[in-house]
């Protein structure tokens, strides 16, 4: 089916039918998941005492700079996550949100190093997300798959040592990406790891673009091998990049409450959606670190349309479409939910026409 089939679709009606209609996620780290009370509760279980006096003060806390400020949050906060009933309950409680959210596919990501460097073994976290992922598949009905990221502040010899330690859960596991600050952190820096995964037979993403330059982007593309960008949303500024990633078709995996709290963008009026969905890139959206940037990925479409009012049900067909294409799930699982998304789109189509 055509987007444009679904243009007679009133925006009034639009709310309903991107709350209602199947999606992928496919830019989500998992630790950002990690709600403050999940954080409170997890805090009193392990004996830790966290920097705020409740919630309403951790979440005060939020109010971010810029990337780093954020991350300084976000590292602090993994801290209470101990044991492999703690890594089960932090993912879990996600997994019920996509479900909500009518989330089919979630590709998620997690960072190995920021555990194993404060003395939490890989064996605990992967226990405890393994245990999640398999309740939510058997309950839930969920699509899941796993990929850690390097923290690119960290040097390219600890992502090596990390990929090593990864090996054993191979099969596990769906790709590798990298992820943390970019600034002073260009992808060449991991090109060697990734060389390495890609012999693995592991799928490549690489977050560039948010912070970092339009050459970052290039640098993941070119170096890394990666097969889809998270956020990508500089690549504006470089023309001869904007034709690569739509003659390619590149996956950009755009996620707009993140770059809202993360200064990216003054307001949601002036994100950039519109323009790479005009100029043909392949754009989907994504919640990133929903507990900290104020929504989910329902939140996520809903706040976009209601603050960009040259966006359709169109637009809507696209990103959703958009989402499931750009997985790694096989092409018959893909063509499973969009007939599901076609389906959501022709009902809502019909009664319009009425």
């Amino acid at each position: 089916m055509q987007a444009d089939t679904y243009r007679p679709i009133p925006r009034a009606q639009l709310s309903a039918l991107l709350a209602e209609a199947p999606k992928a996620e496919l830019h989500l780290h998992i630790e950002g998941t990690l709600e403050p009370e999940l954080m409170f509760a997890l805090a009193s279980r392990n004996s830790i005492t966290l920097p705020y006096a409740d919630v309403d003060a951790l979440r005060r806390a939020y109010d971010f700079s810029d990337l780093q400020s954020f991350l300084d949050l976000y590292y602090a906060g993994a801290g209470v996550l101990q044991t492999a009933q703690d890594f089960e309950d932090m993912a879990y409680a996600y997994f019920e949100r996509a479900a909500a959210d009518h989330i089919r596919r979630s590709e998620i990501f997690f960072d190995p190093q920021t555990h194993t460097h404060r003395g939490i073994a890989l064996a605990t976290v992967m226990a405890g997300l393994e245990a999640a992922i398999a309740r939510a598949e058997r309950e839930l009905g969920l699509s899941i798959a796993l990929i850690p990221c390097f923290l690119r502040h960290l040097s390219e010899e600890d992502a090596l040592q990390t990929l090593d330690a990864l090996l054993p859960y191979r099969e596990r596991l769906l790709g590798v990406g990298l992820d943390s600050g970019e600034r002073g952190n260009p992808p060449e820096k991991f090109a060697r790891v990734f060389e390495r995964a890609r012999a693995l037979g592991l799928r490549i993403v690489a977050h560039a673009g948010e912070e970092g330059p339009p050459a970052y982007i290039w640098g993941a593309l070119q170096t890394l091998g990666a097969e889809r960008i998270d956020h990508g949303v500089r690549c504006l500024e470089d023309p001869a990049l904007v034709e690569e990633l739509r003659r390619r078709q590149v996956p950009l995996t755009v996620c707009p409450l993140s770059n809202l709290r993360l200064c990216v963008v003054p307001d949601l009026a002036q994100h950039p959606l519109p323009a790479l969905l005009d100029a043909g890139l392949k754009v989907m959206l994504n919640s990133d670190d929903p507990a900290y940037f104020g929504g989910y990925l329902g939140a996520n479409l809903g706040q976009c349309f209601d603050a960009l009012p040259q966006l359709d049900a169109s637009h809507a067909y696209t990103l959703l479409r958009n989402s499931f294409e750009a997985s790694f799930a096989s092409p018959e699982q893909q063509a499973g939910w969009i007939a599901e998304l076609d389906a959501v789109f022709a009902r809502f189509s019909a009664g319009a026409a009425r």
